[in-house]
């Protein structure tokens, strides 16, 4: 192997910018969500489209997007996703009605599809020895960790000192900075290769999650028996069957059912449903209750998440520093463990909760256990990728995160909103009715974490934290 690439830690930062701003995007809007609802007349399903139609797009389409970078390049994918997303969020902040958003969001979904993946990949390429790999996907993982959580932050600021668009504007900066450094920091050492894209399987893969997510929501106004719900749902099922045949059998399928016979990969992505979806829930959950039940504003709703983001930084850099002693297993079954706990004390929240008192306890050992598992969850998705699957690897792991974040939201907000209207059905207050379905959503997502712990230490090996690569299929980078 020849020596690596002496500038890739540039690299790797200039490419991190442009992940920052997508993981950001993911919850930057939840603080401003009620604020957005009141301008553009959303309805309270309607509004989760704004979070579900980014989160659905992504999720549905980052499968073909890691194979279109390993097929056409992947250096070339990340500027044109980074320019799609760029010009997307341009028209989210100039929306001037609710269809407009929307659309927006879902074209912001496309360019992450396209971008997130190959970054991914390239990190994958640029670091191929073990070490130095493990290293970097802890940065990467913690950084779209601190993303996600800043976004929180940032939206309750911004909302109330700017406008709820300067949400979307502020994206164009950063992107712009990537796409001049990543072409003088980046070797463009992959080609196009031949290959066929199988986008039969990305439109089933897409289908199936759109229509699931669709189904879920429509179930808070109708019953789960009418056809509004049962028709979204059968698709969704019938659509990913067919996906499952298409893989099967195509020549070049979009997922090789070989790329799950690794237990390490294989567990890391599904118990990502757990987490991830868990805590994208959680930000919403948690910012609808502090304004619509204890009377927070924007702006006091995005200082209040300040500590749930320096206990995340603290808990993320712990995990990196963990990980290379206990190795993922060990480090995924802790934080679980740690995140299921936080959950049980959210699930106590009173109607006058207080910020000292209940608040900032919660968001203390929340954000300590998310933190301690996101590093861990990122090496383990892709341990033992070689550089020719790298962008598979990266395709099916944002693709498992980005389902998991719409699931989660879907999911989660539909038992708190049937649990609330059970309670205001029989006569309770309103905001008592609210926070008690908030906390029956936490009680189940402490479940929901418990349950990835027990799937983690059941099911995942004894693997070492580095990331193994396959020495005959690494290729040196010059």
């Amino acid at each position: 192997m020849t020596t690596p690439y002496p500038r890739r830690w540039w690299a790797l930062a200039a490419l991190a910018l442009v992940q920052f701003v997508i993981v950001l995007d993911n919850t930057v809007v939840n603080v401003a969500l009620p604020s957005i609802q009141r301008e553009l007349r959303f309805s309270v399903e309607g509004l989760s489209w704004v979070v579900n139609g980014y989160l659905l797009t992504a999720g549905g389409l980052l499968l073909l997007g890691g194979r279109l970078a390993d097929l056409w390049g992947r250096r070339r994918m990340f500027l044109t996703g980074a320019v799609v997303f760029a010009g997307a969020s341009l028209v989210c902040g100039f929306s001037s009605d609710a269809a407009t958003l929307v659309a927006g969001r879902f074209a912001q979904g496309v360019g992450e599809a396209l971008a997130s993946p190959a970054a991914l990949s390239l990190i994958a390429v640029l670091f191929p020895e073990p070490g130095s790999r493990g290293k970097a996907l802890s940065i990467w993982g913690g950084l779209s960790g601190v993303g996600a959580t800043v976004g929180v932050l940032l939206s309750g600021v911004i909302t109330e000192l700017l406008d709820w668009r300067w949400l979307f504007f502020l994206n164009l900066p950063c992107v712009l900075v990537a796409v001049i450094l990543v072409p003088r920091l980046v070797p463009a050492f992959d080609r196009p290769r031949p290959g066929q894209v199988d986008w039969l399987g990305a439109g089933l893969a897409t289908a199936g999650s759109v229509s699931l997510v669709y189904g879920i929501l429509a179930s808070i106004r109708a019953g789960w028996a009418d056809a509004a719900v049962v028709i979204p749902l059968t698709v969704s099922v019938l659509s990913w069957v067919a996906f499952v045949v298409v893989e099967a059998r195509a020549s070049e399928p979009l997922v090789p059912l070989r790329f799950f016979a690794n237990r390490t990969r294989l567990t890391a992505n599904a118990v990502s449903v757990f987490m991830l979806g868990t805590l994208s829930a959680l930000f919403l959950l948690l910012t609808l209750y502090m304004q619509d039940v204890v009377g927070y504003s924007p702006l006091r709703t995005g200082l209040a998440y300040l500590p749930f983001c320096v206990f995340f930084v603290v808990g993320a850099a712990l995990g990196a520093l963990l990980l290379g002693r206990w190795g993922p297993r060990l480090v995924l079954t802790v934080s679980f463990l740690v995140a299921a706990a936080g959950m049980l004390l959210a699930s106590r929240l009173p109607v006058a909760g207080s910020w000292t008192w209940d608040l900032l306890p919660d968001m203390a050992v929340l954000a300590t256990g998310f933190g301690l598992g996101l590093p861990a969850l990122q090496a383990a998705a892709l341990h033992g990728v070689s550089e020719r699957d790298a962008g598979l690897g990266a395709g099916v792991q944002s693709s498992v995160q980005q389902l998991a974040n719409a699931l989660g939201i879907a999911v989660l907000l539909t038992i708190a909103l049937h649990h609330s209207g059970a309670v205001l059905a029989e006569g309770g207050p309103a905001q008592a009715a609210m926070t008690a379905g908030f906390r029956w959503a936490f009680g189940v997502s402490a479940g929901i974490l418990l349950l990835g712990a027990i799937v983690v230490a059941g099911a995942m090996p004894r693997s070492p934290a580095t990331i193994a690569v396959p020495a005959e299929d690494t290729e040196a980078i010059g």
